[in-house]
């Protein structure tokens, strides 16, 4: 990392398949394993691959198959995952006091996903403090459930790890065997997971923006109407579309399941309507579960695959093809429907060329989508549609969750769900641009515009 040769476009994917690969090593040592327990190389791969892609999805139980030590691995490369091992490795790099090349701060930049190179390394140390800040809060409100429960050490750890893998969107617990499933009455629990997962899925330029509009806000006296009209327009839309998506899907979940015994049947009212705001925002890339999915009925699952493929917002620890990006990508089709070519928000113009990249990665990821579906599938001609589309839309998304078929997979369906978790973590279109370089051609030679029909 120390000369970054490589364009962004290659040194990104690189950066990610070499954190799994390293780990896929440090948890097929047999120290990582705990007493009794065997791992091959595989499940290490498929560990770490879940780990650093901040999945979720899980062939072997994190509480009771891996070590300590194992643990550890697990958590750092979740927080490597979360964070960016590019951004990982600029924060190590700014605590070491090395400089940065203007090459490295493009890479940089091109990680973080933001538009603008100025002020980049500034951004960088305000995200390692909001990061160290909302985690150690995270740990500490789970602690005074966890500690009870496991005892001072074991819940302590758990706490720290669990506070890490919410934040990180990661879905990864190392409670015990039902995930959140035994805390379903639990408000401080759950109400702790929910935020940290949101906090991490809103992304880091709605935190920053936000949280100076508030401070200039307070500070000036201005109305809370005020202190909305002046964030960015991105912020807006994103605050907006994550309001919109987390009550139309508890909403969905707690009309789909309210008589169903299996999920929110038994619950009474009030912990029904937790659940089903709990379901809503986990399904958006984060992995943790406090009722059985397998249970879930059929309109339940295509509203979690409507979720699970939307995911969070740019620019923070979420997965999914993002909400800005959705919404860009059926405005597209909306203005084009109307013949209207404004494609204005929160009167601000956008750009066509965003527009254009929107509506390419949805596209491209739901072309992904249906042919590792069909892959899965292939695997395994007992799995059925439902089970398959979920596992699938949970791995390429980094969602995490599953109507218990990961652990069923064979050795071509766990190669399969890596490689989806790997280029839904990455980007299908990184990964396009890894294998072929893009690039401009400058023909002066003009062809004649022929008759194409459509439709």
């Amino acid at each position: 990392m120390k000369k970054w040769s490589f364009s962004s476009e290659h040194l990104i994917p690189l950066s990610f398949l070499g954190a799994i690969l390293i780990g896929a090593i440090l948890l097929f040592l047999p120290i990582s394993t705990a007493p009794g327990n065997t791992t091959d190389f595989l499940t290490a791969l498929f560990t770490a691959t879940t780990s650093v892609c901040v999945t979720g999805l899980v062939v072997v139980d994190t509480y009771s198959h891996w070590s300590v030590f194992g643990q550890v691995i697990i958590l750092i490369l979740a927080q490597i995952g979360g964070l960016g091992i590019i951004t990982v490795a600029s924060l190590f790099m700014l605590v070491t006091r090395k400089k940065f090349s203007m090459g490295q701060r493009i890479v940089l930049t091109d990680a973080l996903n933001l538009n603008e190179r100025s002020g980049v390394l500034r951004i960088l140390v305000r995200i390692m403090r909001g990061t160290i800040i909302v985690e150690l809060l995270g740990a500490i409100l789970y602690s005074f459930s966890f500690v009870p429960l496991l005892g001072f050490p074991k819940g302590l750890w758990a706490a720290i790890f669990n506070s890490v893998s919410a934040f990180c969107n990661a879905g990864m617990d190392i409670v015990g065997p039902t995930s959140m499933g035994v805390f379903n009455s639990n408000s401080l629990v759950l109400f702790t997971t929910m935020a940290l997962i949101v906090l991490g899925g809103l992304g880091y330029v709605v935190w920053f923006d936000l949280s100076s509009g508030i401070v200039n806000g307070v500070k000036n006296r201005y109305s809370p109407k005020l202190i909305w009209k002046r964030l960015s327009e991105h912020t807006k839309l994103v605050l907006s579309l994550t309001f919109i998506l987390i009550v139309l899907g508890a909403v969905s979940i707690l009309a789909f399941e309210y008589n169903n015994p299996e999920t929110l049947g038994n619950m009474p009212l009030s912990q029904k309507i937790m659940n089903s705001f709990f379901e809503s925002i986990t399904l958006r890339t984060a992995g943790f579960a406090s009722f059985s999915q397998k249970s879930m009925t059929d309109l339940s699952c295509i509203m979690a695959y409507i979720l699970m493929f939307i995911g969070g917002s740019p620019v923070g620890t979420a997965g999914g093809v993002k909400t800005v990006t959705f919404f860009l990508a059926v405005l597209n089709v909306v203005n084009y429907i109307k013949n209207d070519d404004k494609d204005l928000v929160f009167n601000r113009k956008v750009s066509y060329e965003l527009m254009r990249k929107a509506t390419v990665i949805v596209a491209v990821s739901s072309f992904t989508v249906v042919l590792f579906t069909l892959l899965l599938m292939s695997t395994d001609t007992s799995l059925g549609v439902t089970d398959a589309l979920f596992e699938i839309v949970s791995a390429s998304a980094t969602v995490g969750l599953s109507r218990n078929v990961t652990t069923t997979l064979n050795v071509a369906g766990r190669i399969i769900v890596i490689i989806a978790m790997y280029l839904g973590r990455i980007g299908p279109i990184s990964m396009a641009i890894f294998f072929a370089k893009r690039k401009t051609r400058n023909n002066s030679v003009q062809y004649i515009e022929g008759n194409f029909y459509v439709g």
